[in-house]
């Protein structure tokens, strides 16, 4: 089979640790062929999506762990899959790229994650489909709205709609003297949507990452620890990665929101989940499988592979 990956620069990409790269090395092992392109090399000509692709090869050399052959132009419906992995953020020439990839898929191109479900699940606002397993929340822009939600829970986290990585993340008390001033910074004096959540005290085990692929969970999470004097477990911030298995609660969320997100062509999947209750559902390009992989031993880029295999046949 022959596999087209949406990449950041590979020359960016930090291949001992990025998931991309994993999931590449794993596919080329079991002897199918890469391509890699970047969002600028897809246009649509009236004939349909096209992209200048390079063939790539992968090795295991982390310094030179890549070559790649002379670009070729090439209908995105004749790879037996595309793979949209490019990073965050998710800004306007994303969603651009979502809508090419659209009419790729409309010639038959296999697209995954599926673009209109990108589009669709905001990677924080996402959580409001599955309201059993969150905690209070409040998205708004109003920030007497937000006001009255920390008198109400006390102790609130406050975060931008598009961040990522933990960056704006504010932690809230209800005595906080500087409260108006972090409401005020985070909605940009009202100008911007902001999620208020109650604050959960067990994010001090790890702000956990349970992987789904094809609707199913990887057996073990990745549990991201605070460093001390830290409220945000994101590895950007810091936070140490500990692999854990899945607990019951852990389980129980995931075969629920798996099974939807599978269905609606989401292939890899990353939940967020703090305690027992889902924070947030990553769907660019969720991370951890080489952490996971190397603390536990379960292959989780060779689950990938072979579930991307068979839903390309």
């Amino acid at each position: 089979m022959e596999f087209a990956f949406i990449l950041d620069p590979l020359a960016s990409l930090k291949a001992y640790k990025d998931t991309s790269v994993a999931m590449m090395r794993a596919l080329a092992t079991r002897g199918h062929a890469l391509f890699t392109l970047e969002q600028r090399d897809l246009f649509w000509d009236g004939r349909g999506t096209r992209a200048t692709v390079r063939p790539l090869t992968v090795s295991d050399d982390e310094h030179h762990w890549f070559e790649t052959g002379a670009a070729v132009v090439r209908p995105l419906e004749t790879f037996s899959a595309v793979l949209m992995r490019k990073d965050p953020p998710f800004d306007m020439e994303y969603v651009y790229s979502t809508y090419l990839l659209e009419t790729a898929e409309a010639r038959g191109a296999r697209v995954f994650n599926r673009p209109r479900a990108l589009r669709d699940y905001n990677e924080k606002m996402a959580i409001a489909s599955f309201p059993e397993f969150i905690v209070p929340t409040l998205v708004t822009r109003d920030a007497e709205l937000l006001r009255e939600f920390i008198d109400e829970h006390r102790d609130v986290i406050l975060k931008p709609l598009d961040g990522m990585g933990g960056a704006s993340v504010f932690r809230v008390r209800e005595d906080d003297p500087n409260r108006n001033v972090i409401v005020e910074t985070v909605g940009l004096h009202g100008t911007r949507t902001v999620m208020a959540q109650r604050f959960i005290p067990e994010i001090v085990d790890g702000d956990k990452r349970i992987l789904l692929i094809a609707g199913e969970p990887v057996p073990h999470a990745l549990a991201r620890i605070p460093k001390p004097g830290e409220t945000r477990g994101n590895l950007a911030a810091g936070g140490r990665g500990v692999a854990r298995p899945l607990s019951s609660r852990d389980r129980q969320i995931a075969q629920v929101v798996g099974a939807r997100l599978w269905a609606e062509g989401m292939l890899v999947v990353g939940l967020d989940v703090i305690g027992d209750y889902l924070t947030e559902v990553n769907v660019t390009s969720p991370t951890g499988f080489v952490e996971i992989t190397q603390q536990t031993g379960f292959d989780v880029a060779g689950r990938f592979a072979d579930a991307l295999a068979e839903a390309s046949e």
